[in-house]
């Protein structure tokens, strides 16, 4: 039954649906939903009070072990709860309508809680039939069609939930308890198993990000440390070498001094150094077991939240759209469905293209910046040439990459809304991986080419690689392509986490609220009347929920930047930690205050986002051993100073990586226009790679030391893979998905649950006397459970 609002006064015209309890009681049969068979407030049956679960702490080392953190700890616990035992459980049971008699349904008001009676109504609303054929499958079509402008649940204003949103707001989304852990149990009280699943995920990855900012901070402490007798960086830095640089374009760049990229490889020596291949095989492990503690936090929430087997009891149930589309192919008999697939496909080849083409223009823009750079008249744009094209072509990538992902995210949806999934699971994930494909690749495609592409496919002077007619490929800079990597990644990183993360959630959502409110006019109502709006009037002036993958995307993209690249990038960790204690707060003040309430979803595990975690954090391993491999001068060094260096140290490495090259074989037009800038004659310059000399029986060919590296590094990147991937495995199989203890309470509850229903059936054989009342305590450690008392 539809039913207007009481007392509406027309700003908004709304309806409220009351449904009857047979019809939840129908809904959450059929959608598989589970509930505890006793609470605290319902009785068993009558001839049953209530049965709990006493929790008696374990005696071992290592339960007194946790115990003494909890204490510890104890300041940094939201203060919710405070007069609930903490050693009590319910025994659960998945409700039916076959065993309703199970359960007291003498207040049927209170039966179902909040967020179960707004989930059961909205599939109700998803699959009632509309009187016109226009509209004729449920809400969804209504909306789309707009009958209605919007359809959600309301914030709940009773006393018990009022509290419950009024404590979560001081717990929660204030910015002054940021220090502290989040009330998971209460955010899953009010908004659902969904969303609080995400904050627990959110709240155990950036706990676990504490330990890896602090080892990224160590090891960049240490190439603090360490530059000033870095002897690499002393060579580049000592004028007395005096060794002239080939150009770095054609004509009209000149030959310079390797001095002057003193400041470059001093920057470099703080990420390429031998403490980023420790750090590098430490985030490989620690990627491992954050995905095992990940694993066994949701076990322990799925024991707590009573949703052990429902995932074995969920059904996929079709989609009213779904529905929608076949009615109506049955009715047309219209054969063009499955004609549809193949255009998402195309078009998803399209827009990768398109994300690679534009990273292919930003590379030109880099190659004509600098050579308008150096023929600049103006002193101040040719001091500093590298520094000025490596930021702002950074800064150019960071807005791309921010316009785009808005674009991708869109036309990712209107791709899978075209599929028409068959199921919500199916629809979501096939969501999720085209939204991931596209903003993966358009976030990472800038970041592949730098560490991988960029300063390989150059040539050598004389004999250059060119694209687009006249348009010579970019080198590195002596000091490696390490440092303008790490400059990318920070821009990139920082730039989504400042603008697209925080300014975005911040400033679009209060924009769009002042939009919704001048539209339905209540900006000209005065201040005392705003006060007195209907709760629903206030709600709609709230932002629309869009659903929790876009939160996860965004810290899957931030896990991407943390260990894909963390070689090139040690305070990656660190800068994702501040963002991320931010982006909780940020989070939750968006929910509690800016937000429409969602419709309460039940989930047992984060679903696909699991996967592509795990997918990221193997295929770190072996981009950081491509990335210490060929991007870094690890390997270099290492063979030179035990294969190459007449006393086994660094000296003479600079020399030993400098090519020669004749002035005299520059191609016919290639040559510097200004030939006597460094006021001599240069008839020998120097280029890093590892090539023959001219004077030798075959000039400018790769020598046999390009070999011996390239061996080496092939070398390494198999054992590093191997071993790293070894020890991961290693740690994966030595921790055990389930906790012990829970492992043991789920087994024994089983045998508990038979045995009472075993006694419900013996009740009913011997017909027990009006007001004959048993009453059973169970006691339980994590070693054991056992029937303590019973009393009838």
């Amino acid at each position: 039954e539809l039913h207007p609002f009481d007392g509406c006064r027309h700003l908004i015209p709304a309806l409220q649906p009351h449904p009857q309890l047979h019809l939840f009681s129908f809904f959450w049969n059929f959608l598989g939903l589970t509930e505890p068979v006793t609470r605290s407030k319902w009785h068993y049956r009558p001839s049953v009070s209530f049965q709990v679960y006493e929790v008696k702490q374990g005696s071992n080392l290592v339960e007194q072990i946790r115990l003494f953190i909890h204490k510890v700890t104890d300041p940094l616990h939201p203060k919710v709860n405070a007069n609930r035992p903490q050693n009590v459980k319910s025994l659960s049971h998945p409700f039916s309508r076959e065993k309703q008699h199970l359960f007291d349904l003498s207040d049927r008001d209170s039966f179902f809680d909040s967020k179960t009676r707004s989930s059961i109504v909205y599939e109700v609303l998803k699959r009632t039939r509309c009187t016109k054929a226009k509209y004729s499958m449920g809400i969804t079509s209504l909306l789309a069609n707009s009958v209605y402008t919007s359809a959600f649940p309301l914030h709940d204003v009773s006393f018990t939930l009022f509290f419950c949103l009024s404590l979560l707001y001081e717990q929660w989304a204030s910015y002054s308890v940021f220090y502290k852990y989040q009330p998971i149990g209460l955010i899953r009280s009010y908004f659902g198993e969904k969303v609080g699943l995400y904050f627990a995920w959110l709240g155990v990855y950036t706990q676990m990000l504490i330990p890896a900012a602090i080892i990224g901070v160590i090891v960049f402490l240490y190439g603090c440390a360490t530059v000033d007798d870095n002897i690499p960086s002393m060579e580049i830095c000592d004028p007395r070498n005096n060794i002239t640089m080939c150009p770095l374009c054609d004509r009209a760049c000149s030959y310079w001094k390797l001095v002057t990229a003193c400041g470059t490889a001093r920057a470099s020596h703080l990420f390429d150094n031998p403490a980023t291949v420790f750090f590098s095989i430490f985030m490989a492990l620690w990627a491992v077991l954050f995905m095992e503690h990940w694993k066994r936090r949701q076990m322990r929430l799925n024991y707590v939240w009573d949703l052990m087997g429902f995932g074995e009891e969920e059904e996929d149930h079709n989609r009213a759209e779904y529905e929608f589309r076949v009615m109506q192919k049955a009715m047309k008999q219209d054969q063009s469905l499955p004609k549809v697939k193949l255009m998402p496909h195309l078009f998803h080849s399209c827009l990768i293209s398109v994300t690679f083409a534009i990273v292919f223009g930003v590379i030109l823009y880099r190659i004509s910046i600098k050579a308008a750079l150096h023929i600049s008249t103006y002193p101040a744009a040719r001091s500093n040439i590298r520094a000025t094209v490596k930021t702002t072509a950074a800064i150019i990538n960071l807005i791309v990459i921010i316009i785009l992902d808005e674009i991708y995210a869109a036309i990712a949806r209107w791709l899978t809304i075209l599929e028409v999934p068959k199921t919500d699971k199916s629809f979501e994930e096939r969501l999720i991986f085209k939204t991931f494909i596209l903003k993966f690749v358009n976030a990472f495609t800038p970041i592949v080419y730098l560490a991988f592409f960029r300063g390989r496919l150059v040539g050598r002077p004389g004999n250059y690689l060119y694209v687009v007619g006249s348009y010579r490929m970019e080198e590195c800079a002596h000091a490696g392509c390490l440092m303008e990597l790490c400059i990318q990644l920070c821009i990139t990183m920082l730039g989504k986490q400042l603008i697209q993360n925080n300014l975005f959630e911040i400033g679009i959502p209060k924009l769009k609220k002042l939009l919704r409110k001048r539209k339905s006019e209540v900006t000209s109502l005065q201040e005392e009347e705003v006060k007195i709006l209907k709760r629903y009037e206030k709600d709609h002036f709230l932002g629309p929920f869009a659903g929790i993958n876009p939160e996860y995307m965004e810290m899957i993209i931030q896990f991407g930047m943390v260990t894909l690249f963390v070689a090139s990038f040690p305070l990656a960790p660190l800068f994702a930690l501040l963002n991320n204690i931010i982006e909780i707060r940020l989070d939750a003040k968006k929910f509690v205050m800016e937000l429409r309430r969602p419709i309460a979803a039940k989930a047992k595990d984060i679903g696909i986002w699991y996967n592509l975690l795990r997918g990221l954090s193997k295929v770190a391993v072996i981009v950081n051993a491509f990335v210490i491999a060929f991007t870094s001068d690890f390997i270099p060094r290492l063979v030179y100073q035990y294969a190459y260096s007449p006393d086994s140290t660094m000296h003479g490495f600079v020399n030993h990586t400098l090519s020669y090259f004749n002035v005299s074989d520059f191609q016919k037009g290639t040559a510097p226009l200004e030939p006597m800038h460094l006021h001599y004659k240069v008839q020998i310059c120097r280029y890093k790679d590892y090539r023959e000399p001219p004077w030798s029986s075959t000039p400018y060919d790769l020598s046999k030391e390009f070999w011996a590296i390239l061996a080496v590094r092939l070398a390494f990147v198999i054992v590093f893979q191997n071993v790293v991937m070894l020890m991961s495995d290693f740690v994966d199989w030595l921790i055990p998905d389930i906790p012990k203890d829970i492992s043991l309470q789920i087994h024994k509850e089983k045998i508990l649950m038979v045995e009472l229903f075993m006694k419900e059936e013996q009740g009913k054989r011997l017909k027990p006397a009006k007001g004959h009342l048993c009453r059973m305590v169970w006691s339980y450690t994590a070693a054991h459970i056992s029937l303590v008392k019973m009393s009838c």
